[in-house]
């Protein structure tokens, strides 16, 4: 997920958006509910109670999950101010954002729903949606990475913010970036599309100055721990 070589790695959990409030609560919220352990390799159906990955009906919570391949707006802020900090290059970074998005490559034959359209006729048969991403960005370079390919951007940090889809002017739809670094390689960052986590690799001082936020639900992890759906050996 992240490059081999750093002094040391984190793993942040993703927070979960309460289905009913909206509020933002951490794994360790939910554990204290089902009566089990948020850990370093946790792993979200496990710690609610569900033997299966994906569908999780027999989970003994049932009030909102935490997003694969997306890190929220609030969590990613909290995480780029130290980011910044720890590089020599903050306005010189990288980003890598998966092309199969539907706002970079939208399914073949879906049809665009144009302002000026009020919903009183069909749509005509012929409108494609086309991509929101700028044409020259989307044939622009592309890295491929772990059996996919994304697209390569290119800005200061403060651009992860800014990443995804602008559906109205009063409605934006963020997308994290899937793995981001700056210039000087100082750290690097990845969230995997199928992960509900995002790992970290970076200074021995980045890593501690994580593990001790207060607004973030932070591990420390090892490159050879295992953070896929079977990682947890707790619950």
């Amino acid at each position: 997920m992240v490059p081999t070589g750093f002094d040391a790695y984190a793993r942040v959990l993703h927070p979960v958006e309460e289905a009913y409030t909206g509020e933002l609560i951490t794994w360790a919220h939910v554990a204290a509910e089902t009566g089990r352990t948020v850990h370093p390799l946790v792993q979200w159906h496990r710690l609610v109670g569900s033997d299966d990955y994906v569908d999780r009906r027999d989970a003994d919570w049932d009030r909102g999950a935490p997003r694969t391949g997306h890190l929220h707006p609030t969590a990613l802020g909290a995480l780029l101010r130290p980011l910044v900090e720890h590089t020599t290059t903050p306005d010189d970074c990288w980003f890598c954002l998966w092309e199969g998005y539907g706002v970079i490559n939208p399914p073949p034959g879906s049809r665009a729903v144009t302002t000026s359209w009020t919903g009183s006729s069909p749509l005509p048969e012929t409108a494609v949606a086309p991509s929101v991403v700028p044409e020259d960005v989307v044939r622009g370079a592309r890295i491929g990475f772990l059996q996919r390919d994304y697209l390569l951007l290119h800005g200061p940090a403060a651009s992860a913010r800014f990443l995804g889809e602008q559906v109205t002017p009063d409605w934006f739809l963020p997308q994290s970036p899937n793995l981001f670094w700056p210039d000087d390689h100082a750290w690097c960052v990845g969230s995997d599309i199928d992960l509900d986590s995002t790992l970290i690799g970076g200074s021995a001082a980045l890593i501690d100055q994580l593990i001790d936020s207060d607004e973030l639900e932070v591990w420390r992890v090892h490159p050879e721990d295992v953070v896929h759906s079977e990682g947890d050996r707790i619950n």
